[in-house]
C-alpha cells in the first residue's frame, strides 16, 4: 500500500463518522487508535466492545467500507485486549487528539443507546 501512516490515519479519521452509523445504532462506537504499515487499529466501544460479533463487525462493516472508500487491501484490527490484536507501540496515533476522540466516542455511544431506547418504547 502506498500511503504514509499519517495520510491514511487522516483519511480514516474523516470516514469514521460515516462508518459509525451502523455501530451507533447498536449502542456502540468506533475509536480510531492508530495506523501502522497500512493496518488501521480501532476499538469498538459501548455495547459493541463486549459483543460476541465484534470481529464480524470489524471485518464486515468497518474494514469492508474502508476498503471501498480508500484501498482494497486495507486491513482493520479491533484492539480488544488480546495478544494477537495489539497495536504496535510505534503506530501513528495522530496529533494529541486522543482525549477529544474519547469524548466523541462516548457521545456517539450515548446517542446510539438513546436511539435504541426510543425505539423500544415506541417514540
Amino acid at each position: 500500500m502506498q500511503f504514509l501512516d499519517e495520510d491514511l490515519y487522516e483519511a480514516v479519521k474523516n470516514y469514521i463518522p460515516k462508518i459509525s452509523e451502523y455501530v451507533n445504532s447498536h449502542g456502540g462506537g468506533i475509536s480510531l487508535l492508530g495506523v501502522k504499515d497500512g493496518v488501521v487499529y480501532i476499538t469498538l466501544t459501548g455495547a459493541c466492545g463486549d459483543c460476541s460479533m465484534s470481529l464480524m463487525t470489524t471485518k464486515m462493516v468497518v474494514q469492508k467500507k474502508l476498503r471501498e472508500l480508500l484501498h482494497p487491501e486495507l486491513v482493520v484490527v479491533n484492539v480488544d485486549g488480546t495478544k494477537e490484536n495489539e497495536m504496535p507501540k510505534d503506530a501513528y496515533q495522530g496529533s494529541q487528539e486522543i482525549e477529544e476522540n474519547k469524548e466523541d466516542s462516548t457521545m456517539q455511544q450515548k446517542e446510539g443507546m438513546l436511539h435504541n431506547l426510543k425505539h423500544l418504547v415506541g417514540l
